[in-house]
């Protein structure tokens, strides 16, 4: 019972950190402000958007983009918390997966239900190419994406290894 209370501090954590460096963004910057980081390559700049990940279906209809944005996180996240009640005593690896892609999913969710939009503020460039701007929810989800395919990768390696055992 242990790891599921360290779990739950972790998606706890991860969301408040996401929740209050949003607050703190919205409160000392109008959107568009962008801060030099280091020059050339981050800046602290803040975007409200209003689709998905990257921007994706920011331009959709209101009837589109609210479903789409509320309804399936809210049954992403129930899921997921399915999945890291399920794996919390077989896999740390994967239960810290499902857990960091539940807490940004969350911290998101948070965001879309009181403002109908998301806070991005993490700016990274290269000249005039810019990345999206995401958030620490953003990160978390894309490390938590990042451990599943190391995750899936392992399992391919273990069930190649075990058949090549087996003549």
């Amino acid at each position: 019972m242990a790891r599921i209370w360290k779990l739950t501090l972790v998606i706890v954590a991860i969301i408040l950190i996401d929740q209050f460096t949003k607050v703190y963004i919205q409160s000392q910057m109008y959107v568009g402000e962008s801060h030099s980081v280091i020059s050339g390559l981050f800046s602290i700049t803040y975007v409200r958007n209003p689709g998905a990940a990257f921007g994706l279906l920011a331009q959709a209809p209101d009837m589109i983009r609210k479903p789409l944005f509320l309804l399936l996180p809210v049954l992403a996240s129930f899921w997921l918390m399915y999945l890291i009640w399920s794996t919390r005593k077989q896999s740390l690896l994967m239960s810290t997966t499902y857990s960091l892609i539940l807490a940004g999913a969350v911290g998101n969710l948070i965001d879309r239900f009181y403002l109908g939009y998301v806070v991005d503020f993490l700016d990274f460039y290269v000249g005039q190419n810019h990345f999206p701007a995401f958030n620490v929810a953003d990160s978390s989800i894309s490390v938590g994406g990042a451990l599943l395919v190391v995750d899936l990768l392992l399992q391919m390696k273990k069930t190649k290894k075990n058949v090549s055992d087996h003549p």
